[in-house]
């Protein structure tokens, strides 16, 4: 294989067939008495009780909401969804769609602490439609009243819907380039964006994801991710509809509480497509009892994807540990890759399963992948993201914007049908991230219409290895430091330190140049009244010292949930920062200025 084609993954496999927009897949199914959506109710029943909808009853459920839709508002405005993760929330995104309005996939007020988030996409956006359901109306008529946002034009319950509002209804023909809904992000350090997503983008990457793992009719997609979130829109909403499929849901919520949910999902429905970040294998592994392993059969589950954060070989090892006695099969775990701006999927692990690659930590300092024995003394062990299907994966030096050779680290970018038009009303931000340009590309690669993803990556053996964040990289003496690798060593430091709740960051000194610092939480089970929080903070800067030649500049503990996360439950690292360490600097920078200004009084 040349070096060519070993930088590009070995090019992407498939070929995007001639699709069509999402609710006409619907429109097929719509004489279906099958199962198409089930929403797992914990909180009226501790087991689940199973609301349930037929393809036939949710397309003329989603064509009386579009009918009512456009007695507001007209094509090509936006339509907010503001309903609790139930099958209100389905119809209600699918009606926006069918209706030939933009959807804003966003959450009910009640359910999230994420307030601000929910305020600024709607001042964002200004929808002129707000689309809830009856449990949920008072808030979000609530929220229309008491919060700095455009007031809509109607705010319509779905289930208060009389169906006959459907009947004769002629839904707009939709363009397939024109936006189907706005994914806004996270904002972890910027104000939320809404990334523009077009019907032929959503279509084209339910299909990449469907076919990558190949999901037909006769599989389940189970989870508990949000709909608000690219990862539960596309797997527990979108891919149902395009292939047909059984969609299985509940509420993130309910998740937490009991993670076993999720393993019973897996065990209870044929051919199961689930997904989850990495915090939620290690939670699930750690909080799920013995008790409540009985009569599990983890074998009907034919793909779970480990995705959305930093994917932990110890993690992948564990979870096979405690439930692969349950049938849970190695290969059935898929580290794969995405992002909201390439609407979510861009790279998937295949049925080889996780591939997992000692790097030399010092040369991935210096942007260079050398392979090490995994586990071996400064090795960094990396999971594989996979490859890509249907679209092209490059990476690029991120100044030179030349491509990268293999083994090299440099910013993942992303080209292909699936990738967003660019940011709702924000034509600069756009164009930095999502016009990009290749120098001198060769002749498989275009030159233009590159989306620069923010990821730092390498090509290894033609699979993606996701090495950290643009924005989060914190550099010393010109070398660099991952923060998740930090906050690796920082975790296993001392047992009084709360797992997957640690923030590790860049930090500047007058005098000193860039440092490093962290914030991380005490375990729920640790009274810090009862621990020796010098004693934490000398193995901590021990550890990190020895694993890293890292001296930090400061260790801040907290209570638990004391780190701040994104509203995807990634930790927010320059929220973190600005919380504890920008904060602590001015009240210190002030004192100190007190302090000049009291003696340069008694000196006069």
């Amino acid at each position: 294989m040349s070096l060519a084609d070993r930088r590009h993954f070995s090019e992407p496999d498939g070929v995007v067939p001639t699709l069509r927009p999402l609710t006409a897949y619907l429109a097929e199914r719509a004489g279906s008495t099958r199962p198409a959506f089930t929403h797992l109710d914990h909180a009226s029943d501790r087991d689940g009780f199973r609301h349930t909808v037929t393809w036939a009853e949710l397309a003329r459920r989603v064509r009386a909401v579009a009918a009512e839709i456009t007695r507001t508002t007209t094509p090509g405005q936006r339509v907010a969804v503001l309903a609790p993760q139930d099958l209100g929330y389905v119809t209600a995104f699918l009606g926006a769609l069918h209706a030939g309005t933009i959807a804003v996939p966003l959450f009910a007020p009640e359910v999230s602490q994420h307030g601000g988030r929910l305020v600024n996409a709607l001042a964002d956006c200004a929808p002129e439609v707000w689309l809830t359901t009856e449990p949920a109306f008072d808030s979000v008529r609530a929220l229309a009243e008491q919060q700095p946002v455009p007031m809509p034009k109607s705010i319509l319950a779905v289930d208060r819907v009389d169906l006959a509002a459907g009947e004769g209804f002629s839904a707009p023909e939709v363009d397939l380039d024109a936006p189907a809904y706005l994914q806004y992000t996270s904002g972890s350090t910027r104000d939320p964006a809404g990334a523009v997503i077009t019907h032929r983008a959503v279509v084209t990457n339910t299909w990449q994801g469907g076919s990558a793992y190949g999901v037909d009719d006769t599989w389940t997609c189970a989870g508990w991710i949000p709909f608000f979130h690219d990862m539960g829109l596309v797997q527990l909403l979108c891919l149902p509809v395009f292939s047909g499929a059984h969609s299985v849901f509940m509420t993130p919520f309910d998740f937490i509480m009991r993670p076993v949910r999720w393993l019973r999902q897996m065990s209870e429905h044929p051919n199961v497509f689930t997904a989850a970040p990495n915090f939620a294998f290690d939670y699930t592994a750690r909080k799920v009892k013995e008790a409540d392993r009985a009569g599990l059969d983890l074998a009907n589950a034919n793909v779970v994807i480990n995705g959305s954060e930093p994917v932990r070989p110890d993690t992948i090892a564990r979870f096979l540990a405690e439930f692969g006695p349950y049938g849970f099969r190695a290969e059935a775990h898929r580290p794969s890759y995405g992002l909201a701006e390439a609407t979510v999927f861009v790279t998937n692990t295949r049925d080889e399963g996780p591939t997992i690659t000692g790097f030399d930590r010092a040369a991935l300092g210096a942007d260079r992948g050398v392979t090490v024995p995994a586990g071996s003394p400064g090795a960094v062990d990396l999971v594989a993201a996979g490859r890509p299907h249907g679209q092209l994966v490059r990476i690029v030096h991120p100044r030179h914007r030349t491509l990268c050779a293999e083994d090299e680290v440099g910013e993942i970018w992303v080209h292909g049908p699936n990738v967003a038009d660019g940011y709702w009303q924000q034509p600069e931000r756009s164009a930095e991230t999502f016009g990009a340009t290749i120098e001198d590309p060769d002749a498989d690669t275009p030159a233009t219409g590159w989306l620069r993803t923010g990821d730092l990556g390498l090509c290894h053996d033609g699979l993606l290895y996701v090495t950290g964040r643009m924005k989060d990289l914190i550099i010393i003496d010109g070398k660099n430091h991952y923060p998740q690798d930090i906050e690796a060593t920082v975790q296993d430091a001392h047992p009084a330190i709360r797992r997957d709740h640690v923030a590790a960051f860049a930090v500047s000194s007058p005098g000193q140049g860039e440092g490093a610092a962290v914030v991380a939480e005490y375990r729920r089970q640790a009274d810090p009244t009862q621990v020796d929080e010098e004693e934490i903070v000398r193995a901590v800067r021990r550890a990190v010292s020895a694993e890293h030649d890292v001296r930090l500049r400061g260790v801040i503990l907290v209570r638990p949930g004391g780190v701040p996360r994104t509203s995807s439950g990634k930790i927010a690292r320059a929220a973190t920062r600005r919380r504890y360490w920008d904060d602590q600097q001015r009240v210190d920078q002030q004192r100190d200025d007190q302090r000049r200004d009291d003696r340069g009084r008694r000196e006069r």
